[in-house]
């Protein structure tokens, strides 16, 4: 049996990530191909309840070591449990969020170092990575009106950060995919929901068999 590919979308707060997700898998259903959605943290059960501590935490909360380690483990799990047996049933995995944003957030705008989350991942998930991951940026301004339709005043123990912190958070997603841009492909996410879908299914015809 043919294994699943498997397809992160990446990006910060607001970028729309969640949606386009959904609507990948959408067209992969409508292509006839079998494909599955997840989100991290989460994803499985031992994953998502680990993803309530993360952003409801207790008391004041998690340092970025803390948290680097509680999604070392979510990950863990949802590797072990849905990711690895969906791709080997020969299904393709579409995941909201991915090792990438530990290594932004944690690695580079926390502190905690990309080879120490590296090596976690390492570890924790036997280093997978996905076939193609689509980082999707969006300008400052546009997150901003997204966040405020979104949230209003509310938002969780990590998206509520400060402005600088999300910006490190930016800046560190643009050098990993600097890093690698085999498996890399940038995604401008300004425009319209369908637009930017779009160019999702563009970015991912190399998989689909649909170009060279």
């Amino acid at each position: 049996m043919t294994r699943g590919k498997f397809i992160a979308l990446e990006g910060g707060e607001g970028t729309g990530k969640s949606t386009q997700a959904k609507l990948l898998v959408g067209a992969l259903t409508e292509r006839g191909i079998q494909a599955i959605l997840t989100r991290e943290p989460g994803g499985t059960v031992g994953a998502e309840a680990i993803r309530k501590l993360l952003l409801d935490p207790p008391g004041e909360g998690w340092g970025h070591r803390a948290e680097a380690l509680l999604f070392a483990a979510a990950r863990s799990d949802h590797v072990e449990r849905l990711i690895e047996p969906a791709l080997n049933a020969g299904t393709w995995v579409i995941t909201d969020r991915y090792l990438d944003s530990s290594r932004a957030y944690q690695g580079g705008a926390g502190g905690v170092g990309d080879s120490s989350i590296l090596q976690l991942h390492d570890i924790g998930s036997k280093g997978l990575r996905p076939d193609m991951t689509l980082l999707i940026e969006v300008s400052p301004e546009t997150v901003a009106e997204r966040l405020a339709q979104r949230d209003g005043a509310d938002s969780d123990a990590i998206g509520g950060r400060s402005a600088a912190y999300h910006g490190d958070v930016a800046r560190t997603f643009r050098q990993i995919s600097q890093q690698d841009p085999r498996t890399f492909s940038l995604i401008d996410g300004n425009a319209d929901i369908e637009t930017v879908h779009s160019r999702i299914l563009e970015a991912i015809s190399p998989l689909l068999g649909e170009s060279d």
